[in-house]
């Protein structure tokens, strides 16, 4: 039983580090973003484009210029005031 206690505490530290990491944060505001894309160009063919395709158009068209923009907003908010 205290392997057990002791396996599921070492489980959830793992799934809060990896929570809080940085790493984790930017996968799911890029996965944010091409869910947004797979929306609107769902809306403009009429139909679910589904999420791969969304995502390489995404990758394509987009990915480049958002990671600049955050890049950027990222080095203005750590510049103190």
């Amino acid at each position: 039983m205290k392997d057990s206690a002791e396996g599921s505490a070492a489980e959830e530290a793992n799934s809060q580090f990896l929570k809080n990491s940085v790493l984790y944060k930017e996968f799911l505001a890029e996965r944010e973003e091409v869910l947004k894309h797979k929306w609107i160009e769902s809306e403009k063919a009429g139909a679910d484009i589904g999420f791969e395709k969304a995502l390489l158009d995404w990758i394509v068209k987009h990915r480049s210029n958002w990671r600049e923009r955050r890049m950027r907003e990222a080095r203005l908010a750590k510049v103190p005031a």
